[in-house]
């Protein structure tokens, strides 16, 4: 069941939760034909991260991850922050999830192919780029920054969902190998795309966990005391009618613990966009921001 709307005061230097109660009550704005009706407000916001990465992996069962016997380093990453427990993929198969996630929107896609254009459609990397914010992707096997081919090597284009935007900057698509060593030279906002098989959809369960391991815990540790978050997600679950998916948030300011609200895609868009003062897109607009995971 969703939660039912609050009134949200967003700001963008804003970080800890502040209930007015002067006298318990104010007026709320926004109401049809301009008036006003005194309501209980509570004002509530989203911490303002240095830099968040999401990790995006394929095509598991939220058991599966979350027992820990197939996939040890995420069950002990979900032990160090918040893990939702009732986490979903919006559809499937995977491309529509990965397109949702980034623009509110699956845009009317249903399938896996390649490629797609999307022109003028909002976005969050247009969002962040209109704010001075910055930006980037980073995908394993892309053969070069900008590369907007469908694949190469284990790459797949349908996994990087800017690159069927118009308005983004394709150069901030990046291979890899080019995150840095030095976190602090991380833009805002990163996507993390492993390959077909480091993402699990080729590989095993396992294969997929250590490479995240391998290649991003010493972020998340890094994260944990510099004002950073990582976010770890799958597109969709292994084709069944539930579609629960594995979940966590890990870094600075997350209260430690498993969470039982309803979770999907446009509501981690919606609580990165109320993260940095940015309108909802799409769906995201009917979904509110999680703010009880941050201290």
């Amino acid at each position: 069941m969703r939660v039912p709307h609050l009134t949200v005061l967003r700001a963008a230097a804003v970080t800890a939760v502040t209930v007015v109660a002067a006298a318990g009550m104010i007026a709320a704005t926004g109401l049809a034909g301009g008036a006003s009706k005194p309501v209980a407000q509570v004002l509530a916001a989203v911490h303002r991260y240095d830099h968040v990465v999401i990790v995006m992996h394929e095509n598991k069962n939220y058991p599966d991850i979350a027992s820990g016997s197939k996939a040890p380093y995420l069950k002990s990453l979900a032990s160090q922050g918040a893990l939702f427990t009732q986490s979903f993929g919006i559809t499937h198969p995977s491309q529509p999830n990965y397109i949702a996630l980034f623009s509110g929107s699956t845009q009317g896609v249903t399938g896996d192919t390649c490629p797609n254009t999307f022109r003028g459609k909002g976005n969050l990397f247009q969002q962040l780029g209109a704010a001075s914010l910055s930006y980037r992707g980073y995908s394993e096997d892309l053969p070069s920054a900008g590369y907007t081919g469908c694949s190469s090597s284990d790459y797949r284009r349908k996994h990087a969902p800017w690159v069927n935007f118009d308005n983004v900057t394709q150069s901030m698509h990046v291979p890899f190998s080019s995150f840095p060593s030095d976190y602090t030279k991380l833009p805002t906002l990163s996507f993390v795309i492993p390959n077909m098989c480091n993402d699990m959809h080729d590989c095993s369960i396992g294969t997929g966990d250590t490479w995240q391991k391998t290649h991003l815990d010493a972020y998340a540790q890094w994260a944990k005391t510099h004002n950073s978050l990582l976010i770890t997600t799958f597109d969709e679950d292994n084709f069944t009618s539930v579609n629960q998916i594995y979940t966590s948030f890990v870094g600075s300011n997350i209260k430690v613990g498993s969470y039982s609200e309803q979770v999907d895609h446009y509501r981690i868009l919606r609580t990165i966009e109320d993260m940095y003062g940015l309108p909802a897109l799409g769906n995201a607009a009917s979904r509110t921001a999680i703010t009880d995971v941050f201290n």
